[in-house]
């Protein structure tokens, strides 16, 4: 973490980046990190680019730049643990490359890396960076709101395993800077009909294995019910708490592939996910099909995880 700061404080230019298709963490570290740094040091350059997120629009907006703006900058990847997910990447161009992230460590890639899975959330460990270096740093509202909202996000509302005392301890002090946690919870919580129509589907139209429950979710089912492939990505949770079925997963297709929201509140199943080109935590990860032909094999995969579980348990 020092070594961290050392490099902020070096560089004239700071570019921040995250991950393709952006959840709450991902925007609460980005956004988070901006604030801290252009609150202690006012006379730097501080930018988050990548893609947009609308469910958690509320935290910031993407600056775009051009590549010149890269030379001699510093960049910085939050809560990516596969070089191919980084969106945005012209990450490369800066002069020095910093990774930060809470995932099972893939690919090695950053001059600097800052990686721990004992946290829940990206957005934690740059809240701890702040309350570690508090009397160096600075932080607003407005970061605040970022970092909680990450928190709160990937902690699934703090009913995961991975919250820790140190977790409420990050989010009190966040609400200590004045954050809203009424005022974020309605940001998360508000739906469109639409939404409530696409709930209908996925609790209708899930499917049951040995152990296992999927949904796949075409292009088609996508676009009847007009939502977002993001707001389409969400239903995983939905599936998931079935009694006796304690892998889920959902499995999306985008316009060019079909990516798998993997999880489990019982066996590991970060393997599985590295087994299919993918990654994550034990409990949450993601990963892909090449086409859907490969979907009956992967089911078997799911199932096998499931019985060696419960063999050992």
């Amino acid at each position: 973490m020092r070594k961290i700061l050392n490099k902020i404080k070096q560089y004239e230019t700071i570019i921040i980046h995250g991950h393709k298709r952006p959840d709450g963490d991902c925007y609460g570290a980005q956004f988070g990190l901006k604030n801290i740094i252009q609150e202690s040091f006012p006379e730097k350059n501080v930018y988050v680019v990548g893609q947009r997120s609308e469910f958690v629009d509320f935290v910031g907006k993407m600056d775009e730049i051009s590549d010149d703006t890269y030379q001699n900058a510093l960049s910085i990847v939050v809560d990516t643990a596969v070089v191919d997910r980084i969106s945005d990447s012209r990450y490369t161009l800066g002069k020095e490359v910093i990774k930060i992230d809470h995932h099972i460590p893939i690919d090695q890639y950053g001059d600097i890396q800052w990686v721990d899975t004992s946290f829940p959330s990206c957005a934690q460990m740059i809240s701890y960076f702040y309350y570690k270096y508090k009397k160096e740093l600075k932080l607003t509202l407005e970061g605040a709101i970022a970092l909680y909202t990450g928190i709160v996000t990937d902690t699934g509302r703090f009913r995961f395993r991975g919250v820790t005392e140190l977790t409420h301890q990050m989010a009190g002090m966040l609400i200590s800077k004045g954050v809203d946690v009424e005022y974020i919870d309605n940001q998360l919580s508000t739906e469109t009909l639409e939404m409530i129509a696409l709930k209908g589907y996925v609790y209708s139209n899930f499917v049951t294995q040995k152990g296992f429950v999927y949904l796949k979710m075409t292009r088609d089912v996508i676009n009847k019910y007009q939502v977002t492939d993001e707001q389409a990505a969400s239903m995983v949770n939905l599936i998931g708490g079935i009694e006796g079925f304690p892998v889920w997963a959902l499995f999306i297709e985008y316009p060019n592939e079909i990516r798998i929201r993997l999880r489990s509140n019982g066996p590991t199943i970060d393997k599985l996910a590295n087994k299919w080109g993918g990654g994550g935590h034990q409990k949450a990860a993601g990963c892909r099909l090449n086409d859907w032909n490969e979907l009956d094999q992967f089911i078997k995969d799911a199932e096998e995880v499931v019985r060696v579980y419960r063999e050992e348990a």
